[in-house]
């Protein structure tokens, strides 16, 4: 089977489907998606989506708010960017007809979430990501010059002379083809499923991200893994993500012993930033060897019900009230800072390849990101690439100050075996998780360095979806590995036990990494 169109659009979150419909004034566009086009990230955004509305509030102070929340790393350029267009964008999607919460007045109902310093997150209830995506796949469905693939996987770029003309794909179980297109947006999301304990859908194995590493264009950031801090952890229960928007809503941690415990290792208590309530989480479950817990109970009981529906549902699947039982809750991986590198439109290191949303990085996150900047980034930076991607080509002004190449031609032994999804996940969490040191992550390179070269070996360069999925999560891996080890210094998301003090002399720098074309030395 072989496709074409004006402008190919690989994934069908947020960044996509808004990109989608810039493109489509200017062509037609063809969105691929591997699941129900409903299915990713964007959906299972609970919070809320962050904009400078309030009266007390202004870009310049949610850009400040972004800044100390990246950890000394993030692109000025491009915080400015975020925080300077969101306010459009979001007023674009309520004159769309977006159904946010509203005060007693009418306006947008804001709500403060940790590390922002005064309510500025919009939300339909707590399912604010799947409200967006409702709307603008009413949007898209009412395009005709919009056509959506779905069940359809993304198995490899086309890349000829340095520029991508399209993509190989594998339709249901079998059916295989390209679609060849004179721009192509990787918005495929994040990667959560590298890890054993994540919030991200099965979906979200990083496969734009994989496909980008795997033609050579330059990934940066990598090592920057957001671990969210309250994910359900009930027996028997599946994992699910309890809202920032709780915490900020005034829900307390407390231990077994029913004591608060975050002021003891952060003075902002629970509204710190997620790495650092993460980590005080794991801190006070090794020092009282007993579990830890979310607990409303001192909020009124009919608000917590009616402000957090889906979550109180969640929890009552799992025999808890929401509103009165202590939650048990841990963390989990949540959201990738780095990814794809970009300029502030998109544009990657290979020509008419642009990449936007989770599976881009453009430095705006820094090492951590900021609550609920997500869903903007997905709005205002799709914006930005399809804009892009129907002007005259120029190469990209790219911002990472150092680059890593790596050969491409990895080998294995014949006696290596192939792995499954989850050997991947349970090495990822065990060695590369939460807490690392430099030996857990030797062992890790060593063993992902090997499980690719078998995929190498055996040229997997397309197949069935599962082999696929598995192969993304692999690559995907292997590339965070190495930036974790390679990053000798605790910064944001990144936590080293062996070097747990941040270095700005050595470290305060973005670092991007490339394969390189095979049998090249990397020099």
């Amino acid at each position: 089977m072989h496709l074409h169109g004006d402008f190919l659009v690989i994934g069908s979150g947020i960044a996509g489907l808004r990109a989608a419909l810039t493109l489509a004034e200017s062509g037609n566009v063809i969105v691929v998606t591997k699941a129900d086009p409903r299915e990713s990230n964007t959906g299972y955004a609970q919070g809320g989506i962050a904009a400078a509305l309030g009266p007390d509030d202004s870009p310049e102070l949610h850009a400040k708010d972004t800044i100390a929340a990246g950890d000394g790393l993030c692109n000025p350029a491009a915080v400015d960017v975020l925080t300077r267009e969101g306010p459009k964008y979001v007023n674009e999607l309520l004159a769309w007809g977006a159904a946010f919460d509203r005060d007693r007045s009418g306006e947008p109902a804001l709500a403060r979430e940790a590390a922002h310093s005064v309510r500025r997150v919009l939300h339909a209830r707590d399912a604010t990501g799947r409200e967006i995506g409702r709307l603008l796949w009413s949007q898209v469905a009412a395009n005709g010059r919009i056509r959506v693939l779905s069940d359809t996987c993304a198995t490899q770029l086309i890349v000829r002379d340095a520029a991508c003309s399209g993509v190989r794909f594998v339709a249901g179980t079998s059916d295989s083809g390209t679609i060849e297109a004179q721009r192509t947006l990787l918005a495929t999301g994040g990667a959560g499923q590298v890890f054993r304990e994540t919030t991200n859908p099965p979906v979200a194995t990083g496969d734009g991200i994989a496909m980008a590493v795997e033609a050579g264009a330059r990934v940066a950031d990598l090592e920057f893994i957001q671990f969210h801090p309250t994910v359900l952890n009930a027996p028997g229960a599946p994992r699910f993500l309890l809202s920032e928007a709780i915490r900020g809503e005034g829900a307390w941690l407390i231990n077994e012993a029913g004591e608060r415990f975050m002021t003891r290792y952060e003075p902002a208590g629970e509204l710190a930033s997620r790495d650092l309530v993460s980590r005080a989480i794991v801190r006070e479950m090794e020092r009282t060897h007993g579990r830890v817990y979310l607990s409303l109970a001192h909020l009124d009981s009919s608000f917590v019900r009616a402000r957090f529906p889906t979550i109180a549902h969640a929890c009552s699947n799992a025999g808890l009230d929401l509103a009165t039982d202590p939650i048990p809750v841990s963390p989990a991986a949540h959201y990738i800072m780095g990814g794809v590198e970009t300029d502030l439109d998109g544009r990657t290191s290979i020509g008419r390849l642009f990449a936007a949303g989770e599976a881009a990085c453009t430095g705006v996150h820094g090492a951590n990101r900021l609550a609920s900047n997500s869903l903007l980034e997905g709005l205002v930076f799709g914006v930005r690439a399809a804009r892009a991607m129907t002007s005259p080509l120029r190469a990209a002004e790219l911002s990472a100050s150092e680059l890593v190449t790596w050969p491409g031609d990895a080998e294995c032994q014949p006696t290596c075996e192939m792995p499954s999804v989850d050997d991947v996940r349970e090495l990822m969490w065990r060695e590369c998780g939460l807490l690392r040191d430099g030996v857990g992550m030797q062992r890790a390179v060593a063993k992902l360095e090997a499980w690719r070269g078998g995929f190498r070996r055996t040229s997997a360069t397309a197949g069935d979806a599962a082999s696929m999925r598995t192969r993304s999560v692999v690559i995907v891996a292997l590339m965070i590995a190495r930036a974790a080890l390679r990053r000798t210094e605790s910064r944001g998301g990144h936590f080293r036990s062996d070097f747990p003090n941040r270095d700005d002399i050595k470290w305060r720098k973005h670092v991007a990494d490339r394969l390189t074309t095979e049998g090249s030395s990397g020099a």
